[in-house]
């Protein structure tokens, strides 16, 4: 059963949500539901131009709480933990020329 689901519309809400400095890699999921660090989750998520959502089991690292500075949004960072260099790559393929931008994220 997942627990979350997010859908990436766009190559910029992928970016804002990917999390590279968590390794080997993370996803920020938008949610006002209550989290706590170290929960285990499991994520679906739709990539841009996707049909199918992709899965993962993971762990909750990141807490941005309502009301979090910046104007960053309420949810939690989340860890992949299984087959997380398949989700890495499929992220990183999409985001090859974002990665290097200086944009803010959801996260820092």
């Amino acid at each position: 059963m997942v627990d979350l689901i997010v859908n990436f519309d766009t190559l910029h809400q992928l970016y804002r949500a990917y999390m590279p400095f968590i390794q080997p890699a993370g996803l920020f999921v938008t949610t006002t539901e209550g989290h706590f660090l170290g929960q285990e989750m499991r994520i679906g998520y739709r990539l841009p131009g996707a049909t199918g959502i992709n899965e993962f089991q993971g762990v909750v690292v990141w807490i941005n709480p309502l009301g979090a500075s910046g104007g960053r949004p309420a949810g939690v960072g989340v860890k992949i933990l299984s087959e997380a260099q398949e989700h890495k790559q499929r992220i990183e393929n999409l985001l090859s020329r974002e990665l290097a931008s200086g944009d803010l994220t959801c996260t820092m």
